[in-house]
């Protein structure tokens, strides 16, 4: 695998769960680290020091992302940290990574929850690509999480699953739309991992039960696992990869 040195990354929700684990995992790498948070600027200070425990180089961007001053207001702090730390602005992987959790059927589903898990999961990524590309150089890599639930029908999760997919096509159209600059765009879809986000489901037997019979290894994941994806996709050894939605559930379903 190669590194990631002199590379800068930003991963929007890496406060927690599985953006928390891309972000440590490409500091790891080499990368110079963005973590996004929207709420919890506590916890994303503490992956700021454990990556600067590890001898690397990371700051923490706070920003509501749900609509676009939200986005002005993230980049304008990018912007700002990094002409500090090198004086320039320069962007090589951006992980459209912030979610929002959402567990209602059809018959559950109002107006104002579908434009919650639609400005989160679809505008938002849209209009930060549409600022970052303007500082992405030649060779990027954009890297979208997006869900199993794509695959797997869950009417559990409606508005969820179909915000998701929207991101698979986006995925598909920004590959197209970049190729000529070789900045590749990749898709990972998870399943359950163990995040707050599926704290509901872990927390009693019946839940992590049916958790870990979805996967073919018996078991539900862990953020480490999609943050090995994300080290791939953001390398170049994955330079003839693009346009790919990558299943990260563990077999769920097959």
């Amino acid at each position: 695998m190669s590194g990631l040195q002199g590379k800068v990354a930003l991963v929007t929700g890496a406060s927690r769960g599985i953006g928390r684990g891309i972000a440590l995992r490409l500091a790891q790498d080499g990368a110079i680290v963005a973590v996004h948070y929207a709420n919890n600027k506590e916890a994303a200070e503490e992956v700021v020091r454990e990556i600067q425990s590890n001898g690397g180089i990371a700051f923490a961007i706070g920003a509501d992302l749900r609509d676009s001053d939200g986005v002005d207001a993230m980049f304008a702090e990018f912007d700002a940290a990094m002409k500090v730390l090198i004086g320039i602005n320069p962007l090589d992987i951006l992980v459209n990574n912030a979610g929002v959790g959402q567990a209602l059927s059809i018959e559950e589903t109002t107006e104002q929850s579908l434009n919650e898990v639609m400005s989160i999961h679809v505008n938002a990524p849209i209009l930060i690509v549409q600022q970052a590309l303007s500082r992405l150089r030649n060779n990027g890599r954009i890297i979208n999480i997006s869900s199993s639930a794509t695959r797997i029908a869950m009417p559990s999760l409606l508005g969820y699953s179909v915000s998701k997919g929207a991101v698979n096509t986006l995925t598909h159209v920004l590959a197209q739309h970049l190729g000529d600059r070789k900045i590749t765009v990749n898709a990972i879809l998870p399943g359950i991992i163990d995040t707050d986000m599926n704290v509901a489901t872990l927390q009693s037997q019946e839940g992590r039960e049916f958790a870990a019979g979805l996967s073919a290894f018996g078991r539900w994941g862990q953020p480490d696992d999609v943050a090995d994806i994300a080290s791939f996709l953001s390398s170049s050894d994955s330079r003839w990869v693009t346009g790919q939605l990558i299943d990260a559930s563990g077999g769920s379903r097959l």
